[in-house]
Formats: C-alpha cells, structure tokens, sequence
C-alpha cells in the first residue's frame, strides 16, 4: 500500500476530500496512490493538506505510518485543563482528533483511556458516596475521593506526554480502543 493512501485512510480521508483539501486532482491522487512518486508542487500542496513532511510522501511504500508527535501530545494535553470537568477530559481530545483529522491507533488510544478514567472515576466516586455513611468515612471523604481522581488523572496525562516525547508512544494504554 502507498504511503499517501495509508495516511489518507489514517485521516479518514476520500480521494474526493483530499483532492478538494490539497487542490490536486483526483486522478492524479489515485496515480500516486498506485505508484507514482510526488514531486514539485503536488508534493508541496500534498505535504501541506496532510501536514507531513515533504520527503515522507516520496517513499513508495511503508510499513508504520510517521505520527505527528507534537500534534500527540497536544490532543493528549488538551485533557488537562479539564481534568476537574469530565466529560469535557474527553470531548477536547475528540474535537482535535476530528478538526486535525487525526485517525491514529494512538489518537483513539488517548482518547479511550480518557473514556476508561472516566467510567472507574465515576464508579469509585458513586461507591464512595453511598458507602461513606456506611464505612463511617467522614464528611470529607467526598471531597478527598474527587481530589485524588483528579490528580490521578493529571498523572496519566503528563506521564504519557512524558512518553511520547521519549520514545513516541503512551506509557498508559489499553489492549483495546473504545474510539
């Protein structure tokens, strides 16, 4: 498979879309798609639309896809301001996912471990509510609870952002994705 096509199809991308995106026409684009190496202009306007490198989209075929790491780590951080709101730790990810048209199993990973603290956090906040009475926990056993939630979901952020910048991968993921 062309590199141009597997990145296309990473962004949820037609041919129609990435023509429209690019200025390139659409049987160009299937020619690269087939074959043909980029170059001037079409690889300028190409390299633009898919925000990548000029020399990523000359190479006939590839086996991993280049990930924008500075662009990870933005919608990995885009979490944090929201740390305290959930669900919204979940929406700006997913907005920026979709503006960015970034369609990368580490994207949706991102995303579904976000999904994932929410649902654990929303369970361990519900269960301590009901039991605090019950385990004679105190009246501030609620507020603890939702401070400790929050700050172990600001470890999960900043400790992946940590990992993209090393090795350009997560350090938290799961075995699935939920996106």
């Amino acid at each position: 498979m062309s590199l141009l096509k597997t990145i296309r199809e990473q962004r949820n991308l037609t041919q129609e879309e990435l023509s429209e995106d690019s200025g390139i026409s659409v049987r160009t684009i299937q020619r690269i798609e087939s074959g043909m190496i980029p170059k001037g202009k079409t690889l300028k306007l190409l390299a633009k639309a898919l925000n990548i490198e000029e020399h990523q989209l000359q190479e006939k075929t590839v086996t991993e896809v280049v990930i924008n790491d500075t662009l990870l780590k933005m919608i990995n951080l885009s979490s944090l301001p929201f740390s305290v709101m959930p669900p919204l730790n979940i929406i700006a990810p997913l907005l920026i996912m979709y503006l960015k048209k970034e369609f990368n199993p580490l994207t949706k990973q991102i995303v579904s471990v976000q999904i994932v603290w929410l649902i654990a956090a929303a369970i361990i906040f519900m269960s301590v509510s009901l039991l605090k009475n019950a385990l004679s926990l105190g009246n501030n056993a609620i507020l603890i609870m939702m401070i400790l939630l929050v700050f172990s979901n600001i470890v999960i952020i900043l400790k992946n952002s940590a990992e993209i910048d090393k090795k350009g991968q997560l350090y938290f993921k799961l075995g699935f994705s939920l996106v």
